[in-house]
């Protein structure tokens, strides 16, 4: 191998970080903005994207997509569901909700590196997991700005079947994706 051909090769290895973190902050970006019908609220398929991408990329890779996804969108990048942006969608009363995606993702990655993506149940208890501190993080921060009790009837409630739907999803894709590795 000449030394350029070294030299790229080297570059690109060292770039696919941010190339993965790049892809993976558009994929959660796209995932905020596609609703899906369930009552009694629409869901997005954002929590279910940025658990993947945890478990797929790994907890620190994770996390880091996720920060750059909130950096997009503090920094003006219409990437939160409706395309909203800037920094007060994070202090909005979905600000917890997105600052939650960055232990949820972490906690998703760090699951998937000691196998819980390896069987059905244990994908379906990662997931649960991941879904379970997204909500404490929302609810903490939304019940602070409209009182916990409130919170937990708009906050949490509703969106529980939406959370039951991306579970099942989340551990479908991950099942069929380890027949197609292995088959």
């Amino acid at each position: 191998m000449h030394s350029l051909d070294k030299a790229i090769t080297g570059t690109f290895t060292r770039l696919r970080p941010a190339f993965l973190a790049l892809g993976g902050s558009l994929a959660i970006a796209a995932s905020a903005q596609i609703q899906v019908p369930l009552y009694p609220v629409p869901m997005t398929l954002q929590s279910l994207v940025v658990l993947l991408v945890g478990a797929a990329y790994g907890w620190r890779l994770g996390a880091a997509t996720v920060l750059l996804y909130l950096a997009e969108g503090v920094a003006g990048m219409p990437v939160f569901a409706g395309f909203a942006a800037g920094p007060m969608a994070l202090a909005g009363p979905t600000g917890g909700f997105l600052l939650g995606f960055v232990p949820a993702a972490a906690l998703a990655g760090w699951l998937a590196s000691r196998g819980w993506t390896e069987t059905i149940w244990r994908s379906g208890a990662m997931f649960l997991a991941g879904h379970a501190v997204l909500f404490v993080g929302g609810i903490a921060w939304l019940g602070m700005l409209i009182g916990f009790d409130r919170a937990i009837a708009v906050g949490l409630l509703p969106f529980l079947p939406g959370s039951v739907v991306k579970i099942a999803l989340g551990v479908s894709l991950l099942a069929a994706l380890r027949a197609r590795h292995r088959g």
